[in-house]
């Protein structure tokens, strides 16, 4: 977070740290519920905001505590209302978050990780190593900071720009559940975010000892990152197959908590050119599905420069659609948003650390 190393970011405690900190400088145990509403609720950073509490109290705060945001390395918008931010924490290190506005709802990718540990074949995120995991504070801030963007303070019961939240961005959410458990409680609570559980999707490669977990302690959505119907291709494009392979993860799914024809779980499925969209590929993602509370989303991808892959045809993909339509699940492919910024992305993160270290950037850089 953006914070002053002298004093604590209230950001990111729950309401048991929040209490016990009040409890600590000596303060009433209401203080917590003021503060929570003004931190979570009305998404105040001045304390002088607060203005049911006494002054000598909210100057106490200020000397002790800070109410933090990431900083913005940079923002882009494009021209369909996607929103990208690059930010920043107190250590240099960076994440991307997404803002995604469609008809009926306006969808925030957030980050769980700097980095990732997975080495997926055709993610982008998978070339670049692990750094570490993000705080409970560091995932919360991402929406509050969104919130902050879309002018959503306080938070709104209805007509939200930002209504539903996936973790599908940098990094494994399973290999960070705590902070991400931590900071979705805080993002789920009535009184503060008040975003609904059934609005909020934890997307995995398959961490199958973490997702029963999952299930009964956040009980979101589950989305599983597939895509492939046979161990020795996925092998390749998941290398966490090896160790969690598809008969396992599918077992997993089929008793993930709370799952049902009203809660189905999404598969992910990139399209690759020759790799996993055949007709034959299609029936046999039907004949493993069965049983599950399913849905299907199919990934055009998008390449990348030095990626091995290509997207499939939209023949093979329209092919691939309707055979698993007609099994009786929905299999939707995914339209493409914010495509004139996402060649750019890269260069979001190259041009703030040529900022840092002092170089120029040219003119049309992404800033």
């Amino acid at each position: 977070m953006n914070i002053d190393s002298e004093r604590c970011d209230l950001v990111g405690f729950g309401r048991a740290e929040l209490a016990a900190e009040m409890a600590k400088i000596g303060a009433e145990p209401f203080r917590m519920r003021q503060l929570w509403h003004w931190i979570y609720h009305r998404g105040v950073t001045d304390f002088g905001a607060m203005t049911n509490l006494a002054k000598g109290f909210r100057d106490r705060l200020a000397e002790l505590y800070v109410l933090g945001r990431p900083a913005v390395a940079a923002a882009q918008t494009s021209t369909d209302g996607t929103q990208k931010w690059l930010l920043r924490f107190a250590d240099g290190q960076e994440v991307e978050t997404v803002h995604i506005p469609e008809e009926d709802r306006g969808t925030l990718c957030v980050s769980s990780q700097v980095g990732c540990t997975l080495t997926c074949r055709f993610c982008h995120t998978g070339t670049q190593r692990l750094v570490r995991n993000l705080g409970a504070a560091e995932i919360v801030g991402q929406v509050m900071l969104a919130r902050d963007a879309l002018g959503e303070w306080p938070s709104p019961k209805e007509d939200r720009l930002l209504t539903n939240i996936v973790l599908m961005g940098m990094g494994e959410p399973l290999y960070n559940f705590d902070n991400v458990a931590a900071a979705m409680k805080i993002v789920m609570d009535p009184e503060g975010l008040a975003i609904s559980r059934r609005k909020i999707t934890l997307s995995t490669a398959g961490v199958v000892p973490m997702i029963d977990r999952c299930g009964r302690e956040l009980a979101v959505n589950l989305a599983i990152s597939l895509h492939a119907v046979s161990d020795d291709v996925r092998d390749v494009l998941v290398p966490l197959n090896k160790k969690y392979p598809i008969a396992e993860l599918l077992d997993a799914c089929r008793t993930y908590p709370g799952s049902s024809n009203a809660r189905r779980i999404t598969f992910e499925y990139v399209m690759l050119k020759g790799v996993n969209d055949t007709p034959a590929e299609a029936r046999e993602l039907v004949r493993l599905l069965r049983g599950i509370p399913a849905k299907v989303n199919l990934i055009p991808f998008n390449p990348w420069p030095g990626t091995p892959y290509e997207c499939s045809s939209d023949a093979a993909i329209a092919a691939f659609s309707d055979i698993v339509f007609a099994a009786g699940y929905s299999a939707p492919v995914r339209t493409p948003r914010g495509r004139d910024i996402l060649a750019a992305c890269g260069q979001l993160k190259s041009a703030s650390v040529k900022l840092r270290r002092g170089e120029r950037v040219p003119e049309a850089a992404p800033l």
